[in-house]
């Protein structure tokens, strides 16, 4: 057996193990080499966790719901993960005062006696994914562009065509 193999079946007998124990592949501590082997497997219980949970737009906007406590417990109980409190109705009265004007969705907000969560849900989201953005601009357009932090700047060009980063 190559040493190659050898790595991988250690890999996935340490994931066999954890999963047994009922962890999560996220939780445990990964080499380089494993987090590459992990990634062609795509575990779902390696991705990382953010709850969002539902409440309805008077609850919301009053920041009472009683089973809130209930579910950030049992989030702890089973992984951890951020919790995100939002209410889709009130996010979407929002919406409707403006598609593209964040002057008149604060302002309806603002009316309505809340504050969106559509930029902590989206920031949220991009911290645990480990992503960043950057700006390109030309003449004609400005374009943002997402990529994992960390990344050197040829793979940033990479994003933006195969050819850059070569």
């Amino acid at each position: 057996m190559e040493k190659r193999d050898q790595d991988h079946r250690a890999c996935i007998e340490k994931v066999q193990a954890m999963l047994e124990d009922g962890k999560n592949v996220r939780d445990a501590i990964w080499t380089g080499k494993e987090i590459e082997f992990l990634n062609d497997h795509h575990f779902l219980t390696a991705k990382p966790v953010v709850y969002l949970v539902n409440i309805g737009d008077v609850q919301y906007i009053k920041k009472q719901n009683k089973w809130l406590p209930i579910v950030q417990k049992w989030i702890k109980e089973n992984g951890g993960g951020a919790m995100i409190p939002y209410s889709a109705e009130f996010e979407s009265q929002v919406v409707d005062a403006g598609k593209d004007d964040k002057e008149a969705q604060a302002a309806r907000a603002k009316e309505l006696g809340g504050v969106s969560m559509i930029d902590r849900i989206i920031k949220s989201g991009y911290k645990n994914l480990q992503l960043i953005n950057f700006m390109t601009a030309g003449e004609d357009e400005v374009r943002c562009w997402t990529l994992r932090i960390g990344a050197t700047a040829p793979q940033a060009g990479g994003v933006i065509h195969t050819d850059f980063e070569k």
